[in-house]
Protein backbone atom coordinates (compact mmCIF):
# COMPACT_ATOMS: atom_id res chain seq x y z
CA UNK A 1 0.00 0.00 0.00
CA UNK A 2 1.52 3.25 -0.80
CA UNK A 3 2.27 5.73 1.37
CA UNK A 4 -0.24 8.78 1.82
CA UNK A 5 0.62 11.99 0.73
CA UNK A 6 -0.95 15.10 3.54
CA UNK A 7 -2.90 17.44 2.27
CA UNK A 8 -1.55 20.66 3.55
CA UNK A 9 -3.79 23.53 4.73
CA UNK A 10 -3.25 26.69 2.74
CA UNK A 11 -3.00 30.04 4.81
CA UNK A 12 -5.25 32.30 2.61
CA UNK A 13 -4.84 36.29 2.65
CA UNK A 14 -7.06 38.31 4.91
CA UNK A 15 -9.21 41.60 3.07
CA UNK A 16 -11.68 43.55 4.87
CA UNK A 17 -12.74 40.66 7.26
CA UNK A 18 -12.95 37.78 5.25
CA UNK A 19 -10.31 35.16 3.76
CA UNK A 20 -9.35 35.58 -0.10
CA UNK A 21 -6.67 33.40 -2.06
CA UNK A 22 -4.22 35.75 -3.48
CA UNK A 23 -5.60 36.82 -7.17
CA UNK A 24 -2.28 35.89 -8.79
CA UNK A 25 -2.97 32.13 -7.72
CA UNK A 26 0.69 31.85 -6.49
CA UNK A 27 2.23 30.56 -3.44
CA UNK A 28 5.19 29.31 -1.32
CA UNK A 29 5.51 26.10 0.47
CA UNK A 30 6.88 25.94 3.99
CA UNK A 31 9.15 23.57 5.26
CA UNK A 32 10.89 21.88 8.03
CA UNK A 33 13.70 19.53 7.44
CA UNK A 34 12.97 19.84 4.19
CA UNK A 35 9.31 18.19 4.40
CA UNK A 36 6.83 20.51 3.59
CA UNK A 37 4.25 21.81 6.40
CA UNK A 38 2.24 24.50 4.70
CA UNK A 39 1.19 26.43 1.54
CA UNK A 40 1.13 30.29 1.82
CA UNK A 41 0.02 32.55 -0.49
CA UNK A 42 1.90 35.07 -2.46
CA UNK A 43 0.33 37.95 -2.51
CA UNK A 44 0.21 40.84 -5.58
CA UNK A 45 0.01 44.16 -6.29
CA UNK A 46 -3.96 43.88 -6.46
CA UNK A 47 -4.20 42.31 -3.28
CA UNK A 48 -2.55 45.54 -2.14
CA UNK A 49 -4.89 47.72 -3.97
CA UNK A 50 -8.00 45.75 -2.62
CA UNK A 51 -6.31 45.51 0.71
CA UNK A 52 -5.97 49.50 0.63
CA UNK A 53 -9.32 50.23 -0.45
CA UNK A 54 -10.64 48.19 2.41
CA UNK A 55 -8.43 49.94 4.83
CA UNK A 56 -9.81 53.07 3.84
CA UNK A 57 -13.24 52.23 4.27
CA UNK A 58 -13.25 50.94 7.58
CA UNK A 59 -10.53 54.16 8.56
CA UNK A 60 -13.73 56.73 9.13
CA UNK A 61 -15.87 54.51 11.20
CA UNK A 62 -13.11 53.06 13.45
CA UNK A 63 -11.56 56.50 13.76
CA UNK A 64 -14.81 57.87 15.05
CA UNK A 65 -15.02 55.03 17.63
CA UNK A 66 -14.94 56.36 21.66
CA UNK A 67 -11.50 55.99 22.14
CA UNK A 68 -12.98 53.20 25.27
CA UNK A 69 -14.28 50.99 22.77
CA UNK A 70 -11.68 50.68 20.93
CA UNK A 71 -9.82 49.46 24.14
CA UNK A 72 -12.29 47.20 24.62
CA UNK A 73 -11.86 45.86 21.22
CA UNK A 74 -8.21 45.29 21.36
CA UNK A 75 -8.49 43.47 25.12
CA UNK A 76 -11.25 41.14 23.14
CA UNK A 77 -8.24 40.22 20.74
CA UNK A 78 -6.37 39.56 23.81
CA UNK A 79 -9.15 37.36 25.35
CA UNK A 80 -9.21 35.34 22.03
CA UNK A 81 -5.42 34.88 21.67
CA UNK A 82 -5.73 33.54 25.28
CA UNK A 83 -8.57 31.31 24.60
CA UNK A 84 -6.41 29.75 21.11
CA UNK A 85 -2.99 29.23 23.20
CA UNK A 86 -2.41 25.67 22.59
CA UNK A 87 -3.31 25.88 18.40
CA UNK A 88 -0.68 29.53 18.51
CA UNK A 89 2.07 27.18 20.09
CA UNK A 90 1.49 24.09 17.90
CA UNK A 91 2.38 26.41 14.76
CA UNK A 92 5.26 28.07 17.03
CA UNK A 93 6.64 24.96 17.63
CA UNK A 94 6.32 24.06 13.84
CA UNK A 95 8.30 27.34 12.98
CA UNK A 96 11.32 26.12 15.06
CA UNK A 97 10.76 27.32 18.28
CA UNK A 98 10.66 25.44 21.55
CA UNK A 99 7.55 25.04 23.54
CA UNK A 100 9.21 27.06 26.26
CA UNK A 101 9.92 30.05 23.92
CA UNK A 102 7.04 29.30 21.86
CA UNK A 103 4.86 29.50 25.36
CA UNK A 104 6.60 32.78 26.14
CA UNK A 105 6.36 34.61 22.74
CA UNK A 106 2.77 33.79 23.29
CA UNK A 107 2.22 35.24 26.96
CA UNK A 108 4.18 38.15 25.59
CA UNK A 109 2.20 38.85 22.87
CA UNK A 110 -1.06 39.06 24.91
CA UNK A 111 0.57 41.38 27.48
CA UNK A 112 1.46 43.84 25.04
CA UNK A 113 -1.88 43.70 23.18
CA UNK A 114 -3.38 44.28 26.93
CA UNK A 115 -0.52 47.18 27.23
CA UNK A 116 -1.46 49.00 24.31
CA UNK A 117 -4.90 48.93 24.72
CA UNK A 118 -4.87 50.84 28.37
CA UNK A 119 -3.38 53.67 26.56
CA UNK A 120 -6.33 54.51 24.17
CA UNK A 121 -8.47 56.67 26.24
CA UNK A 122 -5.24 58.19 27.92
CA UNK A 123 -2.77 58.77 24.65
CA UNK A 124 -4.10 62.45 24.62
CA UNK A 125 -4.54 62.93 28.09
CA UNK A 126 -0.84 62.62 28.32
CA UNK A 127 0.56 64.19 25.07
CA UNK A 128 -2.19 66.80 24.03
CA UNK A 129 -1.98 70.53 25.35
CA UNK A 130 -3.74 73.66 26.06
CA UNK A 131 -0.83 76.29 24.92
CA UNK A 132 -0.68 79.45 26.47
CA UNK A 133 -1.40 83.11 23.43
CA UNK A 134 -0.52 86.12 24.41
CA UNK A 135 -4.34 86.70 22.41
CA UNK A 136 -8.00 86.34 24.20
CA UNK A 137 -8.03 82.46 22.74
CA UNK A 138 -8.02 79.21 24.47
CA UNK A 139 -5.38 77.45 21.85
CA UNK A 140 -5.66 73.49 22.71
CA UNK A 141 -3.76 70.85 20.90
CA UNK A 142 -4.79 67.67 20.64
CA UNK A 143 -3.75 64.22 18.62
CA UNK A 144 -5.57 62.35 15.64
CA UNK A 145 -5.17 59.43 13.79
CA UNK A 146 -3.52 59.72 10.66
CA UNK A 147 -5.24 57.09 8.34
CA UNK A 148 -4.54 54.20 6.51
CA UNK A 149 -0.93 53.00 7.68
CA UNK A 150 1.50 50.29 5.51
CA UNK A 151 3.20 48.11 7.65
CA UNK A 152 6.23 45.84 7.12
CA UNK A 153 5.74 43.82 9.81
CA UNK A 154 8.51 41.99 11.96
CA UNK A 155 10.79 39.39 10.78
CA UNK A 156 12.20 38.91 14.09
CA UNK A 157 9.15 36.59 15.78
CA UNK A 158 6.38 34.73 14.62
CA UNK A 159 3.71 36.65 16.76
CA UNK A 160 5.14 39.29 19.09
CA UNK A 161 6.69 40.70 16.04
CA UNK A 162 2.91 40.94 14.53
CA UNK A 163 1.32 42.10 17.40
CA UNK A 164 3.85 44.92 18.27
CA UNK A 165 3.30 46.08 14.42
CA UNK A 166 -0.02 46.23 14.54
CA UNK A 167 -1.65 47.12 17.63
CA UNK A 168 0.12 50.51 18.20
CA UNK A 169 -1.07 51.33 14.70
CA UNK A 170 -4.54 50.57 15.31
CA UNK A 171 -4.91 51.52 18.91
CA UNK A 172 -5.03 55.51 18.21
CA UNK A 173 -7.99 54.91 15.17
CA UNK A 174 -5.90 53.95 12.38
CA UNK A 175 -6.47 51.08 9.82
CA UNK A 176 -3.79 49.05 8.47
CA UNK A 177 -2.59 47.16 5.70
CA UNK A 178 0.26 44.83 6.28
CA UNK A 179 2.90 43.29 5.31
CA UNK A 180 3.21 39.92 7.31
CA UNK A 181 6.69 38.60 7.92
CA UNK A 182 7.57 36.08 4.49
CA UNK A 183 9.81 33.93 7.05
CA UNK A 184 7.05 33.03 9.63
CA UNK A 185 3.71 34.01 7.97
CA UNK A 186 1.80 31.39 9.58
CA UNK A 187 1.39 33.22 13.04
CA UNK A 188 0.04 36.03 10.70
CA UNK A 189 -3.12 34.22 9.24
CA UNK A 190 -3.91 32.56 12.76
CA UNK A 191 -4.00 35.94 14.04
CA UNK A 192 -6.18 36.93 11.46
CA UNK A 193 -8.60 33.95 12.44
CA UNK A 194 -8.22 35.81 15.84
CA UNK A 195 -9.40 39.33 14.35
CA UNK A 196 -12.31 38.35 12.46
CA UNK A 197 -13.88 36.71 15.56
CA UNK A 198 -12.99 39.49 17.92
CA UNK A 199 -15.04 42.34 17.27
CA UNK A 200 -12.78 44.18 15.16
CA UNK A 201 -14.20 45.69 11.95
CA UNK A 202 -13.70 44.68 8.58
CA UNK A 203 -10.93 46.52 6.74
CA UNK A 204 -9.12 48.05 9.56
CA UNK A 205 -6.68 45.14 10.05
CA UNK A 206 -5.58 43.76 6.57
CA UNK A 207 -2.91 40.72 6.15
CA UNK A 208 -0.68 39.94 3.12
CA UNK A 209 1.64 37.19 2.88
CA UNK A 210 3.84 37.23 0.35
CA UNK A 211 7.69 38.59 -0.24
CA UNK A 212 8.67 42.10 0.80
CA UNK A 213 10.98 42.38 -1.62
CA UNK A 214 7.55 42.39 -4.32
CA UNK A 215 5.38 44.18 -2.09
CA UNK A 216 7.47 46.92 -0.53
CA UNK A 217 7.89 48.94 -3.64
CA UNK A 218 3.86 49.33 -4.04
CA UNK A 219 2.98 49.76 -0.74
CA UNK A 220 5.27 52.59 -0.13
CA UNK A 221 4.13 54.47 -3.65
CA UNK A 222 0.37 53.85 -2.98
CA UNK A 223 -1.19 57.11 -3.33
CA UNK A 224 -4.10 56.07 -0.88
CA UNK A 225 -1.36 55.47 2.37
CA UNK A 226 -0.97 58.19 4.72
CA UNK A 227 2.37 57.03 6.39
CA UNK A 228 4.34 53.90 6.51
CA UNK A 229 5.51 51.67 9.75
CA UNK A 230 8.85 49.37 9.08
CA UNK A 231 9.43 47.26 11.56
CA UNK A 232 11.43 44.94 9.39
CA UNK A 233 14.89 44.53 10.29
CA UNK A 234 15.78 44.98 6.43
CA UNK A 235 14.49 48.27 5.06
CA UNK A 236 15.15 48.85 1.01
CA UNK A 237 16.27 51.97 0.01
CA UNK A 238 14.04 52.13 -2.48
CA UNK A 239 11.02 52.45 0.15
CA UNK A 240 12.17 55.77 1.59
CA UNK A 241 12.20 57.08 -2.11
CA UNK A 242 9.25 56.00 -3.34
CA UNK A 243 7.84 57.41 0.43
CA UNK A 244 9.72 61.16 -0.42
CA UNK A 245 8.18 61.23 -3.74
CA UNK A 246 4.41 61.14 -2.05
CA UNK A 247 5.17 62.91 1.15
CA UNK A 248 4.12 59.93 3.05
CA UNK A 249 5.59 60.34 7.06
CA UNK A 250 7.98 57.20 7.57
CA UNK A 251 8.38 55.96 11.46
CA UNK A 252 11.14 52.97 11.30
CA UNK A 253 11.58 50.89 14.41
CA UNK A 254 13.97 48.63 13.33
CA UNK A 255 16.54 50.24 16.44
CA UNK A 256 14.30 48.73 18.98
CA UNK A 257 14.07 45.15 19.93
CA UNK A 258 10.47 43.67 19.73
CA UNK A 259 11.40 41.74 22.64
CA UNK A 260 12.66 44.62 24.79
CA UNK A 261 10.45 46.06 27.57
CA UNK A 262 11.20 49.24 25.17
CA UNK A 263 8.57 48.77 22.62
CA UNK A 264 6.41 49.18 25.50
CA UNK A 265 5.90 52.63 24.96
CA UNK A 266 2.97 55.27 24.01
CA UNK A 267 5.20 57.41 21.96
CA UNK A 268 4.85 54.46 18.79
CA UNK A 269 1.22 55.09 19.43
CA UNK A 270 2.21 59.10 18.89
CA UNK A 271 4.25 57.72 15.66
CA UNK A 272 0.87 57.25 14.07
CA UNK A 273 -0.92 60.35 15.02
CA UNK A 274 -1.13 63.99 14.22
CA UNK A 275 -1.38 66.72 16.12
CA UNK A 276 -4.29 69.62 15.53
CA UNK A 277 -4.16 72.84 17.05
CA UNK A 278 -7.62 74.30 17.75
CA UNK A 279 -8.17 78.27 18.74
CA UNK A 280 -11.00 79.30 20.48
CA UNK A 281 -11.90 82.87 21.00
CA UNK A 282 -12.50 84.14 24.47
CA UNK A 283 -15.49 86.64 24.93
CA UNK A 284 -13.55 89.61 27.35
CA UNK A 285 -16.04 92.45 28.82
CA UNK A 286 -13.74 95.09 28.87
CA UNK A 287 -16.46 97.57 30.83
CA UNK A 288 -14.82 95.29 33.75
CA UNK A 289 -11.48 96.36 35.52
CA UNK A 290 -9.71 94.91 37.61
CA UNK A 291 -9.42 95.75 41.13
CA UNK A 292 -5.88 95.05 42.73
Amino acid sequence: MSERIKVLKTYKIFIDGKFPRTESGRYYQLKSKDIPYANVCLSSKKDLRNAVVAARKAFLPWAEKTAYNRSQILYRIAEMLESRKTQFIDELTIQGFSKKDASKELDQSIDRIIYFAGWADKINQVFGAVNPVASSHYNFTLFEPMGVIGVLSSDESPLLGLVSSIIPVIVSGNSCVVIASEKYPLSSISFAEVISNSDVPSGVINILTGTKKELASPISSHMDINALGLFSQKIDKQIFINATENLKRISSFNDIQIYSDDFDSPYIIKKFMESKTTWHPVEVDFTKTNNY
